[in-house]
């Protein structure tokens, strides 16, 4: 039989297999959403996307079916496996946020009862997109520096993540493998300073050190790290001085988040276990579940706006494990 006609016939036997596949409202729903985010595959990879957009569909269906304080919905992400993503958007090194020793100081008086960053004036940078790499740490850590310069001295600056993911390794950070901001925070006070965004530009992809001091624009002058599990530090942080950097365990269903406040009983809780930090602008309450109002690095598309709300008291899937910011040197 000819090469060419057995790959059809191959191609036709993989689509009959397909689990009660696609419904013909699925395969639309699926095409639709190829257009939304702009996807074009080969014929036997849309099969196997077709497959796995609707087994994730289904699940998204079946879970906001169900009573969760969470919604899941599609997003950029709906043509992946777990598995898949986690290999190219999360760490694939292990961080050790139990080295972190907290030398955060709490201060007398009530810390705010809510404070969201981004109303409070011009203190937050618009979402960013890490893109098919795993750094992050090095958005979180430009994110809270940019935060704490911008209230600092009322200029909003946007700074280098490029610089951290190439430059930062003698901190104990991967680059797209990843890292923690407490050690790029580190990196910035000891290195004296950071480039902008303009002139140290996003690749998403590990390359050689260029950085040029004369060209720094953002410096440290000391890092506070959170005591381990010390949430309520993170609130006094948050509340009295400004957005914070944590780092906690993604999981399948937190892909998969639209709306809502996220939790989740079966996450793990301890250091170990983290591999995405993301940053704390503000926090609030909803029908007695308290949250926190947190910054992604998964572009504007993702979540609500970006960002995502996730519960708070508990320590939810370890974000109390390794919180810190920068005192900013202006």
């Amino acid at each position: 039989m000819p090469a060419g006609r057995r790959a059809v016939l191959g191609l036709l036997a993989a689509a009959a297999l397909l689990p009660c596949l696609s419904s013909a409202d699925e395969e639309f729903h699926f095409k639709s959403w190829m257009l939304q985010y702009n996807r074009k595959y080969s014929l036997e990879e849309y099969y196997q996307r077709l497959q796995i957009f609707v087994a994730n569909k289904r699940r998204i269906d079946r879970h906001n079916a169900g009573n969760h304080t969470f919604e899941m919905g599609l997003n950029q992400f709906s043509d992946m496996t777990f598995t898949e993503f986690r290999k190219t958007y999360l760490w694939s090194e292990p961080q050790n946020c139990s080295a972190t020793k907290g030398n955060f100081l709490a201060s007398s008086g009530p810390c705010p009862s809510a404070v969201d960053w981004r109303k409070k004036g011009n203190y937050v940078t618009p979402v960013k997109n890490q893109g098919a790499c795993g750094s992050c740490w090095t958005f979180s850590t430009t994110g809270c520096l940019e935060s704490a310069i911008a209230i600092a001295t009322g200029k909003l600056l946007s700074l280098a993540e490029q610089q951290l993911v190439d430059c930062a390794q003698d901190f104990n950070n991967h680059g797209c493998s990843g890292g923690l901001p407490s050690q790029a925070f580190e990196y910035i006070l000891y290195n004296k300073g950071l480039q902008g965004e303009d002139t140290y530009p996003y690749q998403a992809q590990n390359g050689t050190c260029k950085f040029q001091p004369e060209k720094a624009i953002a410096f440290v002058k000391d890092v506070v790290n959170i005591t381990l599990y010390d949430e309520p530090g993170m609130v006094e942080a948050v509340g009295k001085h400004n957005p914070v950097s944590f780092a906690f365990e993604v999981t399948d269903d937190f892909l998969r988040y639209s709306k809502g406040i996220y939790s989740n009983p079966t996450c793990d809780k301890t250091p170990d276990k983290v591999n995405h930090a993301v940053l704390a602008v503000g926090y609030g309450e909803e029908n007695g579940t308290p949250y926190w109002i947190v910054k992604n690095s998964w572009g504007p598309l993702w979540g609500m706006d970006g960002y995502f709300y996730i519960e708070r008291g508990k320590n939810m899937c370890g974000l109390a494990a390794c919180a810190s910011y920068p005192v900013p040197q202006v």
